[in-house]
């Protein structure tokens, strides 16, 4: 059999482009914090993860441009050999600071970070335990890695502190979970986990992606917002999200960090982070740390739209972060409803299998404390014109089925 027989036999995204439903690879031509031009319409983006609204930030774009002409395009080479920085060194001391670790390690890809470290501390004895809801790039680490996976229900410390004291005493553990969960828009029980976690002598790494610039004090995550940032033995983000950029870090013990500098091959075998990039992140952390009330308009936004969405029959779930997951069920009527809102002049994400469930399909509204008054009441009024719709078409098409 040909290897390239499943491609073939791949018909979905022909068969949901031919119905007009396809929503990926959609080509964004202009932006802005909280819109794009599509097609040359302009949308309100809540499909984004902008959740600080820092990517315009006059900032952020300075710092960019001034990096570009210091340093060029690109390094053109891994951190191991050319591609190391002086802005790198910068931001890796800068963010050990944020989150309270002796030492940080910048990636390329926030992907990377999770690859990098989890495939080069997990070996051929050790075990790693990973919440059944984890990114794929935590998944992705796992398997890459010589050790032993293990996946416990969802947020469940009890049955993770099963798993902990069922393996070996010998070899090392580490537990990883997401801090938010991207999919669900939920907040793990950070307290619970570490307690199960320190009781069988397991290291934790605590996903902090969605978290950074949400969550805490000063915008370090969720273990500065449980207050446990001192019993998390390593902490990734990305600057994908809030930090308005792209990459990745792992912030830990010293030792550790040197130990992913000189076997991590995310690390070692692709090219460093662009300068423009990494300026954008020091810059954005100053913004974070300048501006806070940016958090407190993204608090304000999220709980505006959850309610709102939520008091149209929709499900949301706790919507207890800036990720309001509004829950469908079926695939094909969760991509008719994203394409409805689309053409409605609203950019969501639908999030379907193997992301979630068959039967829980969903659109994922993502809130930015950039989002205007007027902006929110376009979204909320777009929600309740498709759900009116919707709804007189199911009642159209329950009154023509014959009853017996």
């Amino acid at each position: 059999m040909s290897i390239f027989k499943k491609c073939a036999d791949y018909t979905l995204a022909h068969e949901t482009k031919a119905a007009g439903i396809y929503p990926y690879f959609v080509p964004i031509e202009e932006s802005t914090a909280t819109e794009a031009r599509i097609g040359g319409e302009w949308k309100v983006m809540v499909g984004s993860n902008n959740y600080l609204g820092l990517t315009h930030h006059p900032r952020v774009l300075e710092a960019a441009r001034a990096a570009l002409s210091r340093f060029g395009s690109g390094s053109t080479g891994s951190r191991l050999l050319n591609g190391t920085l002086s802005l790198h060194d910068e931001l890796e001391a800068r963010l050990a600071q944020l989150f309270k670790k002796e030492a940080a390690l910048v990636f390329t890809t926030g992907y990377q970070a999770n690859l990098g470290a989890i495939a080069s501390l997990v070996g051929r004895e050790d075990h790693v335990f990973l919440d059944r809801l984890d990114h794929a790039s935590i998944v992705d680490g796992a398997r890459l890695s010589y050790g032993q996976l293990h996946r416990y229900p969802h947020d469940d410390a009890e049955s993770l502190s099963r798993q902990l004291a069922s393996v070996p005493k010998a070899g090392g553990k580490l537990v990883v979970t997401d801090g938010v969960f991207s999919m669900e828009g939920t907040v793990a029980a950070l307290p619970r986990l570490i307690a199960a976690a320190k009781q069988h002598g397991a290291a934790i790494l605590v996903d902090e992606a969605h978290a950074v610039g949400v969550f805490g004090a000063t915008g370090a995550g969720t273990a500065e917002h449980f207050g446990v940032s001192d019993q998390v033995d390593l902490i990734m983000g990305t600057f994908s999200k809030s930090l308005a950029s792209v990459g990745g870090v792992i912030a830990g013990p010293e030792s550790v960090i040197n130990w992913m500098r000189h076997h991590s091959r995310a690390l070692i075998f692709t090219a460093s982070m662009p300068p423009a990039s990494v300026a954008g992140v020091l810059a954005a952390l100053d913004v974070m740390r300048d501006e806070p009330e940016r958090r407190a308009r993204l608090w304000e936004n999220t709980r505006r739209v959850a309610a709102g969405i939520r008091s149209l029959g929709f499900d949301v779930g706790t919507a207890e972060t800036p990720i309001i997951p509004v829950v469908i069920g079926e695939l094909g009527r969760t991509l008719q409803l994203w394409r409805a809102l689309f053409d409605e002049g609203v950019f969501t994400h639908p999030i379907v299998p193997p992301a979630v469930p068959a039967t829980s399909c969903r659109l994922r509204v993502s809130m930015s404390a950039e989002h205007t008054e007027d902006q929110i009441d376009r979204v909320l009024s777009a929600f309740e014109r498709i759900a009116m719709s919707f709804r007189a078409n199911d009642a159209r098409e329950e009154s023509s089925v014959p009853t017996l």
